[in-house]
């Protein structure tokens, strides 16, 4: 993490470029390249912006270039490698459930026909379930077979008609699982998600996002709801927290410390890298009031947007939104989607938002995104200090602090 080693310095870095001439056929593989030099010196960063022709004699790659320390994670500015994940965070976030086995997903007809509202209990073990695919694009309203806590027996005795839909659907392929924990308990997830579990039970609603996504959105889910694997799982009910973590602030900490994923180099959400470490502010219960008031009505805003307009899906009123916040100027047909979509009133409130969760910090609005990172940094580095000497901002105290 502290920089390459022996007193060298890169003096040019590429993270992430195209492999160029690639036939139509040619995996899309995807190249780093860096060049070093003995002593301590600057470099130039080159991030690769847009690409085209990339099966062609000339290819177009658009450029952006930055002089600085290059890091040893190819990041030009403050060395984010050095963070700590902080106790006050601990316990509360997680990846969603991972199946092991695509029979336990089934239709709201299905459940019916498997008993559901007939075979009394089932209710809490047919429950609603989402993937990034639900949150980003439309839902397509599926339900999952959660038997977490029951033995083989009493799934078979109490819910016969489910007992013999996984049994047909899901035993054959973990029969073949290499894993024996998996083997041995065929009609359970292939993992318990006992700290998801926890962090949730007794709350209405929870925040979730979308592991890897164009644009990082943060999500009220009703408990009610299982989320896959690829949702990232936060056990809190506090729009405080919500609307901090959909602040431009926590964005570019998003950006900076969580890296990129895929050839549409989309922003991945860890829980290690990127929750753990992140300083929340130490609001005011007025600034508190403030942020959480914010978020409600984000979350509400796009919600009712969703529902009137069957064609459009929260990345494409993220499209818009960006597009607005950006600057851009909107066609006739763009403006008219927009103002259907209510996209002004969310760009509107992004901006209100990012406003207070600043003051919230003490800080100024119009910060540049590196001295974001950098002030963020800096504040993680004073969290962890204070933690050592046994003081901890708990964000769940209730939840957390017991266990801390």
């Amino acid at each position: 993490g502290a920089g390459p080693p022996h007193g060298l310095s890169l003096i040019m870095a590429i993270a992430d470029h195209p492999w160029t001439r690639a036939s139509k056929d040619a995996a899309a593989v995807r190249i780093a390249m860096t060049v070093a030099e003995v002593g301590a010196r600057d470099g130039t960063l080159i991030e690769i912006t847009s690409e085209a022709g990339l099966d062609s004699d000339e290819p177009a790659l658009g450029e952006r270039r930055v002089t600085g320390r290059i890091h040893a994670d190819l990041s030009v500015g403050t060395n984010v490698t050095g963070v700590v994940p902080l106790k006050a965070n601990d316990g509360i976030c997680s990846p969603g459930v991972k199946l092991h086995g695509a029979g336990f997903i089934v239709t709201p007809e299905q459940a019916v026909a498997l008993g559901l509202g007939r075979r009394p209990g089932l209710e809490a073990h047919i429950r609603p379930y989402r993937n990034g695919r639900d949150l980003l694009q439309r839902s397509r309203g599926v339900m999952v077979i959660d038997f977490d806590g029951l033995s083989e027996g009493e799934v078979r005795s109490r819910f016969p008609e489910a007992y013999q839909h996984i049994l047909k659907t899901v035993k054959p392929e973990r029969d073949q699982n290499n894993e024996e924990y998996r083997r041995l308990n065929w009609w359970l997830f292939g993992r318990r998600n006992t700290l998801m579990r926890g962090f949730t039970k007794g709350l209405g609603r929870y925040i979730a996002t979308v592991e890897t996504s164009k644009h990082r959105v943060f999500h009220f889910l009703d408990t009610s709801i299982l989320p896959d694997n690829m949702l990232v799982a936060i056990g809190s009910d506090d729009a405080f927290h919500h609307g901090v973590l959909s602040s431009a602030l926590h964005a570019q900490w998003v950006l900076q410390v969580g890296g990129w994923l895929g050839v549409g180099n989309d922003n991945r959400y860890s829980k290690s890298l990127v929750f753990d470490p992140f300083p929340f502010p130490d609001a005011t219960a007025a600034q508190r009031t403030t942020i959480a008031a914010i978020a409600e009505e984000l979350d509400l805003t796009r919600r009712v947007a969703l529902d009137e307009n069957a064609g459009l899906t929260m990345t494409g009123l993220y499209n818009l939104v960006a597009a607005i916040r950006g600057g851009a100027a909107l066609t006739a047909e763009q403006e008219a989607q927009a103002t259907r979509a209510r996209a002004r009133i969310v760009a509107k409130l992004h901006g209100d938002l990012d406003v207070a969760v600043a003051a919230a910090y003490g800080w100024p609005a119009d910060l540049a995104p590196a001295e974001i990172v950098a002030r963020l940094v800096a504040l993680n580095r004073e969290r962890a200090a204070e933690e050592a000497a046994g003081q901890v901002r708990w964000l769940r105290p209730d939840y957390q602090a017991p266990k801390g």
